[in-house]
């Protein structure tokens, strides 16, 4: 069954030139407009013709090359910036018909945001760092303070309340980052690459500890990434875009199965696909295998040793019930083609 979308957009366009060029080519009928309208009048679209439904509680992946808009469509999303056209719900309200002191309030209470830069405050410490969101939020010092705890000690830094931003480590100081973003407990969480400036055994640890927090927390996520590897770790679902448009969405395993267009499949070209396909998608359905079973969500990577070192195909159990079966020469197929 499928979760109900939280977040959702609808013929989503950001342009940028010439105002008057801009309502020129959005009024005219050919809805919506082609690239020679935007050539025309020396527009750019940062963000064409969107189109999303993000459900609650998945972590939602939105992935491109520099300049492919990502970053813009998270700020509409947001309501940090104003679209050109187009239309953005969050539980079925219309954010676009909010004055701007109800979309203050809304960032203020239902929403967190995490960006690269951690942008923590120097001179306050990480207890006066957590606590700030909540301090604007007009909350007492004391109820402020109490809750940065349980968030301080949530991302693992307890210990470290008085400490400031300098005295830290990089990842400390994004898990710092995370904690404040999460103090006001928000609805909907964005994040835009917040691990893209930490070295990779720190990234990792971070992505760790992403997951952990989301086993918990359950919050809907949208998570910007031009890392693949990190796309399909951490995603439920991927959105592909490039020049503004959103190409594909799609699990990371449907992607690499069917791509949309050669984009994606050159975009997905040297993805591991023993840690992207799950044993499902490869097992001989309705066959019959040894036991003890694998999962059929497993991935190939996780399984792939087990399976080649039995004597004889091993069954494929989804929620306790057996669906099939998977063997070493599949498995090997796998491993043969992600290394090629």
């Amino acid at each position: 069954m499928t979760k109900p979308a939280k977040l959702s957009c609808k013929a989503l366009w950001k342009v940028y030139g010439d105002g008057r060029a801009i309502g020129h080519v959005f009024g005219a009928e050919n809805f919506p407009p082609d690239d020679n309208s935007f050539k025309k009048y020396g527009l750019i679209g940062a963000v064409r013709h969107a189109f999303l439904d993000i459900h609650e509680g998945e972590i939602f992946v939105i992935m491109g090359l520099s300049g492919s808009g990502k970053s813009t469509l998270v700020r509409l999303l947001a309501g940090l910036i104003k679209p050109s056209f187009g239309e953005i719900f969050l539980d079925g309200e219309d954010l676009l018909q909010m004055n701007e002191r109800a979309l203050i309030e809304l960032r203020r209470h239902k929403m967190g945001m995490v960006f690269q830069h951690f942008a923590l405050l120097p001179h306050l410490t990480v207890l006066q760092n957590v606590a700030f969101p909540l301090s604007v939020q007009g909350k007492k010092r004391g109820p402020a303070e109490a809750r940065a705890k349980e968030v301080i000690e949530l991302v693992g830094l307890k210990g470290r309340e008085g400490y400031y931003p300098r005295e830290l480590s990089g990842g400390q100081q994004q898990r710092v980052g995370i904690a404040r973003s999460l103090a006001v407990e928000p609805e909907i969480w964005f994040l835009d690459e917040p691990f893209s400036a930490l070295d990779p055994l720190i990234r990792r640890e971070m992505q760790d500890e992403f997951l952990r927090l989301q086993s918990m927390l359950k919050k809907t996520i949208v998570f910007i990434t031009h890392d693949f590897d990190e796309a399909i770790r951490l995603a439920d679902r991927i959105a592909i875009m490039k020049d503004g448009r959103i190409i594909q969405v799609a699990t990371p395993e449907e992607l690499v199965l069917n791509p949309a267009d050669d984009y994606v499949r050159e975009f997905t070209r040297h993805v591991p696909r023993d840690k992207v396909l799950s044993v499902g998608a490869i097992m001989d359905k309705g066959a019959e295998g040894k036991w003890p079973g694998v999962e059929a969500r497993s991935k190939i990577a996780e399984v792939a040793e087990a399976v080649i070192n039995a004597d004889a195909p091993l069954m494929v159990v989804d929620n306790g019930k057996p669906v099939g079966a998977i063997n070493a020469d599949a498995v090997i197929r796998v491993l043969v083609e992600g290394n090629r």
